[in-house]
């Protein structure tokens, strides 16, 4: 039996490490051997999970030949992988990747980093914010309080709660989209959400158009449905959506489904115009392309001077064309899995209808706890703690990164919980690499492209601010230090405990 579950083409793997594009080395500094320099690029898409454990690697004439590289510098780069147990080979069955015994398993999303590790590591993976109490708690209490009536039920709400349901449903006709609640499915999560859609609408095999970059949970949530991205190039800065690229993507292409992200862009922070949004649906019809809008961020407007845009199902008010995803868990709360849906009619049904082979509802406290929160006015409230602190955490990120890192190039967003920046010239995945062993986490650019794209960029989060904010820019810069002088695979000082 083979060893290896999935394999890696030669061509595929070329363009992977072929686009982990370094700075020039600094004067005085040796460059490694080229076989050096290619084990390393495995290993390091081997540690970001972009290549997968257990997968199958070319043959070291096919690679040779699609890195314009001999024979002997690949066959050496993989006799160092298997000597510090990186790639395993057996005659007859190929190399295949593996990880070295004692280190951890890659992760291929940016799951939060566990609570042990948070004394001596600052963690710039997650984009999400402690609770806003004291309206948490107020939640789960208002909520516990309407809870007995729903305990002599059965408890499973495949379309959510129907109070939920009609608050949604009206919050979005106040909106200026009018709304009934059967236009409403509530779901464990904007993931959860945007799962069951793919379920849906988009097999195996099939296309779905996305922002390159996109948000790397959803993108990997697509990977692992079996669909192919079709990934559409954002214009630069915050200018956000090309819609002549994405006209001729959409007619070209004809995916079955197209995902963005038009409210404070994950991972950009771009804001969508009224005119692009518009030109987007009507794109979208004309190809036949259902598109799917991720407005998780939308509320997360922290310059007041901001005039938002009209959200994108306006521009198709019965749903024909626009599939709406909202969620509790960046406004208020990621512990709060919370998420919805708002679609023609037919549409919810047939997601309804899907979900008894999935997880069969949301929870009924937490649904009870959303409401309780919209219906008296702690929504607005706590997202406006939520915004308050995300502004004043921007801030203090982005001086003290100016600061600390002066040569990174970023736009600073008026929005969202991201800062989009380019890392000096340096491989945003050596900067994560090294990163870990100074004390600091954050994810690579390439996690938000298709194929190895953006791999000078890091994405910053607003997630710490004060004293943590400027430590987090210091630890950065003595990461890119290293990264930056080819001592990046040198012991690496330990990360000293930081309280903030």
């Amino acid at each position: 039996m083979a060893e290896w579950t999935s394999a890696v083409g030669a061509a595929q793997l070329a363009r992977l490490i072929t686009s982990q594009q370094e700075r020039p080395g600094v004067p005085g500094t040796r460059k490694p051997p080229a076989y050096r320099t290619l084990a390393d690029g495995i290993r390091l898409l081997v540690l970001e999970g972009r290549v997968p454990v257990a997968a199958r690697l070319p043959a070291e004439r096919e690679l040779a030949v699609s890195l314009s590289l001999s024979r002997t510098t690949v066959a050496a780069a993989y006799e160092a992988l298997r000597g510090e147990g990186f790639l395993e080979s057996r005659r007859g069955a190929g190399s295949w990747t593996s990880v070295p015994a004692g280190n951890p398993l890659p992760a291929r999303g940016l799951e939060p980093l566990p609570p042990e590790s948070l004394g001596s590591m600052i963690d710039l993976g997650c984009a999400a914010l402690p609770a806003p109490e004291p309206w948490l708690t107020k939640a789960v209490q208002g909520a516990l309080e309407e809870l007995p009536p729903y305990a002599h039920t059965h408890g499973d709400y495949p379309a959510g709660l129907p109070a939920l349901r009609r608050m949604l449903a009206d919050r979005y006709t106040e909106r200026g989209i009018p709304t009934m609640p059967e236009q409403i499915m509530v779901t464990t999560g904007a993931m959860g959400a945007i799962d069951a859609i793919c379920s849906l609408f988009a097999g195996r095999g099939e296309r779905i158009a996305v922002e390159s970059p996109s948000y790397a949970n959803i993108l990997q949530l697509m990977r692992a449905a079996g669909v192919r991205l079709v990934p559409v190039a954002m214009a630069g800065g915050l200018a956000g959506w090309d819609m002549t690229v994405w006209r001729q993507v959409l007619r070209d292409a004809a995916p079955r489904l197209a995902y963005v992200v038009a409210d404070f862009h994950n991972p950009t922070g771009a804001l969508a115009s009224d005119d692009q949004r518009r030109a987007m649906v009507e794109a979208a019809r004309s190809a036949g392309t259902v598109l799917v809008v991720d407005e998780t961020m939308a509320e997360l407007r922290l310059d007041p001077e901001v005039e938002m845009p009209r959200p994108v199902c306006s521009f198709d008010p019965a749903g024909s064309s626009v599939i709406t995803v909202g969620s509790a868990s960046k406004a208020f709360w990621a512990g709060m899995r919370i998420g919805w849906v708002r679609a023609a009619p037919d549409v919810i049904r047939s997601l309804v209808a899907a979900r008894a082979y999935a997880d069969l509802g949301t929870p009924v406290l937490e649904q009870l706890a959303v409401n309780w929160l919209m219906r008296t006015g702690g929504w607005e409230e706590a997202v406006q703690i939520r915004r308050d602190q995300a502004r004043e955490n921007r801030d203090a990120l982005v001086a003290a990164i100016r600061r600390e890192l002066p040569d990174w190039e970023f736009e600073v967003p008026r929005g969202g919980l991201t800062l989009w920046a380019r890392a000096g010239g340096l491989s945003g995945s050596r900067l994560a690499e090294v990163g870990e062993r100074v004390g600091v986490r954050v994810p690579s650019g390439p996690r938000f492209g298709v194929d190895g794209a953006f791999e000078g960029y890091v994405r910053l989060p607003f997630t710490v601010g004060g004293p943590v904010a400027e430590e987090a820019a210091i630890r950065l810069a003595a990461a890119a230090r290293l990264v930056g002088t080819g001592a990046a695979g040198s012991a690496a000082e330990p990360p000293r405990t930081f309280v903030a």
